[in-house]
């Protein structure tokens, strides 16, 4: 609990109880002494009977060290629960010697008839007592009437629509954007306030003339701009596509991917590297770790939730895209750059996640270029599913790519491959839990840190616009 300062530390008042409840206690910092103090008592020699001789007593006081850190149980104890039953006398029965199996067991034990025993899958949330504010209800004008809307669509009601401004496309639509919405210039021109937001700007704009289609990960690996900055940005210069070979990818604006059979080369992969265990090894034994665990799931109760720094807009006014704070470990020119492996799949290196999105003139391995080419010139029709790649393409490509990783993670851990069987093919698949070396992993972490949405990231970036 103390090496991680965002967990809390828990008192349990029966510890030999699977069902006891736990108090917690937070953990702030303090700057006092720890101090050991002896109580000396020292009797006097009586030498009349009649009076009474008081004890001598001496204190002696001793600095151990300094306490930097304390934890302190401000919260409530939530309700206990017990295993009893209750019987048709009142009499309260402990059930712990029939639930609880503290050895082995034979057949009859799991057989017996017991009184129904379900305890609460979780407790309270909070330990803290609060004021709840209910909204009260809204005063509207004579006439009003309040608009049509779907059942599901109920809880949005209550939910400002994010300000982002960003055109969705589907491959389906027949037109595409040539100009953004007024509401996403007006967004930008009101943050855009500096030199050095003009200057990331003009950065933009090359780079959409160099290559009209990007991901938002090679965008942030290729300009410095806060995240921010760049939810307003990108919707200034670009549209976002939904569906098809170009989806979860921004498209400048005026260019059609479908109508430009070269575009094919800026088609996303979505690579996710295969897992199982039945080639013989877990995904903790794998050199790389998943961007985020269920076994890492911890009760909204147990954890600490830091306080976040709000970003308004006089800060964004204020170039937040490179100003930052002192101290900071990166220069403000490069401190929102991602790394190229974010994007880049390169032949010897571990893709940095479990799930990733690849533009295919992004594999920079010749055997997977020629694997993309194979029909260069005689494209003819762009199709959802492909593009205008040929057929399975892509599966071709997840083949390739799944076993060159394998090949690193051979080499660098042989031993786990010793007892892994090939499939009918003879081709063995790769089981892989994501992520990069171990002793690389705070330094990218710092780099990039995925966001809480969701596990899909291109769902994750949709939502950040809805």
């Amino acid at each position: 609990i103390y090496a991680d300062p965002a967990k809390r530390l828990e008192l349990y008042f029966r510890p030999k109880d699977p069902y006891c409840h736990p108090v917690c206690a937070n953990r702030f910092p303090t700057s006092t002494m720890l101090l050991r103090v002896r109580r000396r008592t020292k009797k006097k020699q009586q030498l009349d009977t009649e009076e009474q001789i008081q004890p001598e007593v001496q204190f002696e006081m001793e600095i151990l060290g300094i306490v930097t850190t304390v934890y302190k149980f401000q919260g409530m104890s939530d309700f206990q629960y017990l295993a009893m039953h209750s019987g048709p006398d009142g009499k309260q029965t402990s059930m712990y010697d029939k639930v609880l199996m503290l050895k082995p067991e034979k057949e009859e034990f799991f057989n017996r008839d017991l009184p129904l025993y379900i305890p609460p899958p979780i407790f309270s949330r909070l330990d803290t007592p609060i004021d709840y504010f209910y909204r009260p209800d809204i005063q509207h004008r004579s006439g009003y009437n309040n608009p049509q809307v779907s059942g599901e669509n109920l809880i949005g009601l209550s939910r400002a629509r994010r300000p982002h401004n960003a055109i969705f496309v589907n491959f389906d639509d027949e037109e595409i954007p040539t100009k953004p919405l007024d509401a996403a210039v007006q967004n930008w021109k009101k943050v855009c306030t500096n030199p050095v937001d003009k200057k990331v700007e003009e950065e933009l704009r090359k780079l959409f003339e160099v290559r009209p289609v990007w991901s938002r990960n090679a965008v942030k690996a290729n300009i410095s701009v806060h995240p921010d900055k760049l939810k307003l940005l990108l919707p200034y210069l670009a549209y976002y596509m939904l569906t098809g070979p170009w989806r979860s990818l921004w498209v400048r604006f005026g260019y059609d991917p479908r109508k430009h059979p070269e575009a094919k080369i800026y088609q996303v992969l979505d690579f996710r590297i295969r897992c199982g265990m039945k080639y013989g090894y877990a995904a903790t034994d794998m050199p790389v770790k998943a961007k985020r665990s269920t076994y890492n799931y911890s009760l909204p109760i147990t954890v600490k939730k830091q306080g976040s720094h709000t970003v308004s807009v006089h800060d964004l006014k204020q170039g937040l895209g490179t100003a930052g704070t002192s101290g900071a470990k990166k220069s403000p020119s490069s401190r929102y750059k991602l790394k190229e492996s974010i994007y880049i799949f390169r032949e010897g290196a571990l893709p940095p996640y479990r799930q990733m999105f690849y533009q295919l003139c992004d594999l920079n391995v010749e055997s997977l270029q020629k694997i993309i080419h194979r029909n260069d010139g005689t494209e003819s029709e762009c199709t959802e599913r492909d593009g205008w790649c040929l057929a399975k393409t892509s599966d071709d490509l997840r083949d390739s790519m799944s076993l060159m990783i394998k090949q690193i993670i051979r080499s660098t851990r042989p031993a786990l491959f010793s007892n892994t069987t090939s499939n009918e093919d003879g081709k063995e698949q790769l089981a892989y839990e994501s992520g990069e070396d171990e002793d690389d992993e705070e330094e990218e972490e710092e780099d990039f840190k995925p966001s809480d949405g969701s596990e899909n990231e291109m769902e994750t970036e949709i939502l950040d616009y809805v």
